[in-house]
């Protein structure tokens, strides 16, 4: 992971402010005007949300390309704030008149209930980052260039292995342009670009049939996915997963030792323990870490952070979706609970200050508290060391779908790619292989931590409340002792 780099902090500010002023004609004053609609009868807080945003994507299957799409989403979102309670109004059309009669209609749904009222959070007072210098016309290529690289993808992929039956592939693009003008003096805007590349593969072997996925995407340009080093490591990768599987054996079931591998396997934290950090479930006192600031919540060595700043990431963002920077928050210091994760709603009401982490789906939806790039910190261990410690386990190299209650804090997550351990060393493949456990109480049994963290390549689309927002997972080698294991033997 690297730090971020030195540059110009307002260029991408600057340049979302002139976007919205030139092609909707957004004056400061009628921004003001909408602002004090939303303000009138004793309303703590205002802001407005604007979205330009375009996306395309291309997918190909059985060596043709099967779909192709182009959205536009432009919209204006209009929250207002008293007490404990939110209105919030939106209307596809970008316009100051559409602004003040969505502020007049926030403005009455925030004063439905009553509610103690709460001083008007103050403006950050700096400066957003510069995270991802992207122009729109390094994500927005050529169609027939995406269908090329498609092509080409499954050329590769089926000369790999003779067992390959099937590849799917597709390239997703997307330009965001947002602009948030607060109360508080907040006016910020962002230029978000997003691109990911996804490769599926399916292998047979007789009647048996096994998928192997391999993804990538960040906020950078379109080219550095079309680069054949890039892809074709991707298409090995999905291709070797789906043929190991193959010959992957029943999963053993019960209680042992579990190794995680880096990178992606860190959606176990994100999922587990993430969520229940997100300020909103610890304030309502709904979250298994409410009302433990200050105690031991994992093992020695256990840090965890989450990270908006991280350059070019696909969680990564420069200022979250209320105009706060992103910045780097630490949730877990060496196993002591340190921190929540907050929007301004929640900080508010809680007393504390907001993190950057308000983040909606589009101009459609309320803010909320949300990840940005959660991972662990890095150890000092070996990661083969710590394999070779383990004397009868499971070493999960990737995951695929999960459950977690929030409350309770227990989850069950399949795994994708996992081997036994047997005396240190790695085993045969196994299928089937479920991890059972609960957030809370799984941290508690990290007992070693390896020196290669990993950030997942950029794959991670996060759901909450009904909104999905892209994020970034990681993790180190890491090992956890006496998880549940489900597995298919017997």
């Amino acid at each position: 992971m690297s730090a971020p780099r030195d540059v110009d902090p307002v260029r991408t500010a600057d340049s979302s402010l002139a976007f919205f002023r030139d092609r909707f004609d957004l004056d400061d004053s009628g921004l003001q005007a909408a602002l004090d609609t939303a303000l009138e009868r004793e309303v703590d807080y205002a802001d407005l949300y604007f979205e330009y945003s375009t996306q395309d994507s291309v997918s190909l299957e059985e060596g043709i390309v099967k779909s192709g799409s182009r959205h536009l989403d432009q919209g204006v979102g209009v929250r207002a704030l008293k007490g404990e309670r939110q209105g919030y109004a939106h209307s596809d059309e970008i316009s100051i008149e559409t602004a003040r009669l969505a502020a007049a209609t926030a403005r009455t749904i925030s004063q439905q209930t009553g509610g103690a009222t709460t001083a008007v959070v103050r403006g950050h007072g700096s400066q957003p980052h510069d995270l991802y210098p992207v122009t729109q016309a390094a994500t927005d290529l050529p169609v027939e260039r995406k269908v090329e690289l498609l092509g080409a993808i499954d050329c590769y992929a089926r000369g790999l292995d003779s067992r390959v039956k099937l590849v799917m592939a597709s390239v997703v693009c997307q330009h965001r342009h947002v602009l948030v003008a607060g109360s508080d003096g907040t006016l910020v805007g962002d230029i978000q670009p997003l691109v990911r590349l996804n490769i599926q593969v399916i292998a047979g072997k007789g009647q048996r049939r096994e998928v192997g996925y391999e993804g990538r995407g960040g906020r950078y340009e379109l080219e550095q996915l079309m680069n054949p080093e890039v892809w074709q490591r991707m298409a090995d990768e999905a291709v070797r997963v789906a043929v190991l599987n193959l010959d992957a054996k029943p999963c053993p079931a019960g209680s042992m030792d579990v190794v995680l591998g880096p990178g992606w396997p860190g959606i176990l934290l994100h999922e587990a323990i993430g969520h229940g950090l997100e300020g909103d479930f610890n304030r309502k006192k709904t979250s298994a870490f409410s009302d433990r600031l200050g105690q031991r919540v994992a093992a020695e060595g256990v840090t965890v952070v989450d990270d908006g700043t991280l350059p070019a990431g696909r969680g990564s963002i420069n200022v979250d979706d209320e105009g706060t920077p992103s910045r780097r928050n630490i949730l877990i210091e060496n196993g002591v609970l340190v921190g929540y994760l907050h929007d301004r709603l929640n900080a508010r009401l809680m007393g504390m200050k907001p993190t950057g982490n308000g983040r909606r789906e589009s101009y459609a939806h309320l803010p909320i508290p949300r990840m940005t790039n959660t991972f662990m910190l890095a150890g000092q261990e070996d990661p083969e060391d710590i394999i070779r410690s383990v004397k009868r386990g499971l070493y999960a190299v990737s995951f695929g779908g999960g459950q977690v209650d929030i409350t309770s804090g227990k989850f069950v997550f399949s795994m994708s790619e996992a081997y036994h351990v047997e005396d240190g060393r790695l085993g045969a493949p196994v299928k089937g292989a479920t991890l059972i456990g609960n957030g809370p109480d799984v941290l508690t049994r990290v007992t070693r931590i390896g020196s290669d963290l990993q950030i997942d390549p950029g794959v991670g689309t996060c759901g909450k409340d009904g909104q999905g927002v892209p994020v970034g997972v990681g993790l180190p080698t890491t090992r956890v002792d006496e998880l549940t294991v489900g597995g298919t033997e017997g």
